[in-house]
């Protein structure tokens, strides 16, 4: 048997499937997608019109609770929504009650967690891992191996450099009372971290602000301001030709 397809899932006119390839009961895939080989699209997903999904993805997973979780919770959730013109990349996963919007890039052995939205025309690079209940805007780009923790929010046309870090648990996992206090991070509107930065638990990153390569965030950065170091500090204004309202975009 090289696929199963179930019968009552739904295939566009147009799609086609790779060899050994599984698609549950209740899945519906859009017109003129291309689905690789080893891929798994788990009940009651749905794939847009022009979706690419590259060998051995996963779309649709079901949530893992391990027994000492803090913020994995038993629920029901809809299947994964995949918006139209998506490309979905190699050996990737996506979670069941998370949704794409259209012509999302989500590259190579990124995962995208549950409960998780990502906007229209934003790229998830290559590594990228985006935790649970988290909001990201559109026209965003997430370079290779960024980390997101649960509970953030990025707002549109955020960039975030490779290997940057952000964290929810201000108590590193000790003491109950750090249930009461899990946030994540919230970068707005057209917010850039460099390379290799950190962000701790609950900062805000400002509109138009920049974090500079390699800094440690631990108090929220003033809106088009560049912050450096560590701790991160302002340093001077962004310069007028990088910010969002001259690069005619909107």
């Amino acid at each position: 048997m090289e696929s199963y397809i179930s019968p009552q899932a739904r295939l566009g006119e147009g799609t086609k499937i790779g060899y050994f390839t599984v698609i549950e009961e209740g899945v519906e895939v859009g017109k003129g997608c291309v689905i690789g080989n080893n891929v798994v699209i788990h009940r009651g997903s749905k794939i847009g019109d022009r979706v690419r999904i590259d060998d051995q993805t996963v779309i649709g997973k079901d949530l893992m609770r391990a027994a000492n979780t803090a913020v994995t919770k038993e629920m029901e959730l809809p299947g994964a929504v995949v918006g139209d013109d998506c490309i979905i990349g190699t050996s990737v996963v996506i979670y069941r009650g998370c949704q794409l919007g259209r012509k999302v890039l989500v590259a190579d052995l990124a995962t995208v967690r549950e409960n998780v939205t990502v906007g229209d025309y934003t790229i998830v690079g290559r590594g990228v891992a985006i935790e649970n209940f988290c909001k990201i805007g559109s026209w965003c780009k997430l370079e290779t191996d960024v980390y997101i923790t649960a509970y953030s929010t990025l707002e549109d046309r955020v960039f975030v450099a490779p290997c940057v870090a952000t964290s929810n648990d201000n108590f590193v996992g000790r003491t109950k009372e750090r249930f009461k206090y899990f946030k994540g991070v919230t970068v707005r509107k057209g917010g850039r971290i460099g390379l290799n930065a950190t962000i701790l638990p609950g900062k805000e990153i400002g509109e138009d602000s920049l974090v500079a390569a390699g800094s440690v965030v631990t108090k929220d950065t003033p809106p088009r301001k560049i912050a450096l170091g560590s701790p991160a500090r302002p340093w001077r204004d962004v310069p007028p030709e990088q910010l969002l309202e001259n690069q005619g975009w909107e």
